[in-house]
């Protein structure tokens, strides 16, 4: 037999084993040491046979010697099994791994076990899961109405707590829908209605002589008539249902008519336009508004210092740039700037930039034609405004589909 068969472990701590174990024998120990070495320990004297696990497989009395590890021990082979015998005070020990279908046995209840685990583990996993989906939909839920989607409602088919607070969540959009629009309406009712004073006030400065007070009066009532038709195409922009009127052009060519109207600008405007032009389906009307907002928002904070406006194309898509020079925004202020009626001055005076509906309207416009505004600008370096335009806007692939 090959002495390879008994691992080295044991034939060199067979001395500790043998001790551990005593003589007389302690036949706790025995048990635990077979337990925890995963071996068979036989115990034999003339009185008395004893085995840790009934293996009685091999022939004890029938051995062959293979080699000696010490004075009382040595290994020995029985059925081509090799065993470490030890021969002590009157007692013989006998280690040998136990049987093939024993560790079999030890491991399929091992396996069975970790199987057992697992489903255990996966049923708590999906059932967990499962208690977690309605919180999971109730934020994702609660966070598209934070967002400003107030049109989404949370479906509910729960009797419980958490059916309960997904009503409430949904009242307090419908609550919070029902006050917009109500406010949405006063406000477009409002300056429809200004619009008649707004006329006779017009008509009423024409039979006045020629003044610096005419003047002002007139510069005056021209910007709350400008605020008038910022805020009605605001609302109508505001609309889901709102059509843009929109027609292919050359996207390129149109912003340099719309920048030429500029050039007498003190500081100075440049204008960079790819080599090639490009046919994209706009709303002309609306994008010349978001255009003259960008350009006059610039030159009233530019300080008089040189202007850029850029045309880049993109995969199905461009980017209109309008970079000034000027005191530019505090990165407090980045992200508000686009709200109706903010100014980081808080101030509603003209020589400090109108009413602070103009960003809030290109977003709208850009929106509407599928795209974005976005602005990056630094305190005392100047302000880069980027709306990117889509080809085609979305709600016209729509209705040609």
């Amino acid at each position: 037999a090959a002495i390879e068969t008994i691992p080295d472990f044991f034939a060199r701590n067979v001395e500790s084993i043998i001790e551990d174990i005593g003589t007389p024998p302690n036949l706790s120990n025995a048990m635990r040491l077979a337990a925890e070495l995963d071996w068979s320990i036989n115990i034999r004297n003339p009185i008395m046979r004893w085995s840790s696990d009934g293996d009685n497989r091999l022939n004890l009395d029938d051995t062959t010697f293979v080699r000696s590890l010490a004075d009382d021990a040595e290994i020995r082979s029985s059925d081509s099994e090799d065993m470490i015998v030890v021969r002590r005070d009157g007692y013989d020990f006998y280690l040998y791994q136990r049987s093939l279908d024993e560790n079999a046995a030890n491991l399929a209840v091992l396996y069975i076990g970790l199987a057992l685990a697992g489903f255990v583990l996966f049923v708590n996993y999906f059932m967990v899961n499962r208690l977690l989906d309605p919180v999971r939909m109730l934020r994702r839920g609660a966070e598209r109405i934070r967002r400003g989607d107030l049109s989404y409602r949370v479906h509910n088919d729960r009797q419980d707590e958490l059916g309960a607070l997904t009503d409430s969540i949904n009242h307090m959009a419908d609550s919070l829908q029902s006050m917009l629009e109500a406010k949405r309406q006063l406000l477009l009712a409002i300056s429809h209605e200004l619009r008649t004073p707004l006329t006779k006030a017009k008509l009423r400065l024409e039979f006045m002589p020629d003044s610096i007070e005419k003047q002002k009066l007139r510069e005056d009532i021209d910007e709350i008539d400008h605020l008038i038709g910022d805020l009605i195409e605001a609302e109508r922009l505001n609309d889901e249902h709102t059509a843009l009127s929109a027609e292919p052009v050359q996207l390129a060519e149109f912003v340099e008519s719309v920048v030429d109207q500029y050039f007498s600008y003190e500081g100075g405007l440049e204008i960079v336009l790819p080599s090639e032009d490009r046919e994209f389906v706009i709303d002309k009307l609306r994008i010349r508004l978001l255009l003259t907002n960008l350009l006059n928002n610039a030159i009233r904070h530019g300080r008089d210092k040189p202007l850029r406006v850029e045309v880049i194309f993109h995969e199905g898509s461009a980017s209109l740039v309008v970079q000034d020079n000027g005191e530019g925004i505090g990165p407090e202020h980045i992200d508000q700037v686009c709200e109706p009626f903010y100014r980081a001055d808080s101030s509603r005076q003209r020589n400090t930039g109108g009413f602070g509906l103009g960003l809030y309207l290109c977003r709208l416009i850009a929106q509407a034609h599928g795209g974005s505004l976005e602005i990056d600008s630094e305190l005392g370096k100047g302000t880069r405004i980027s709306i990117r335009l889509m080809q085609r806007p979305p709600q016209i692939s729509a209705e040609d589909a």
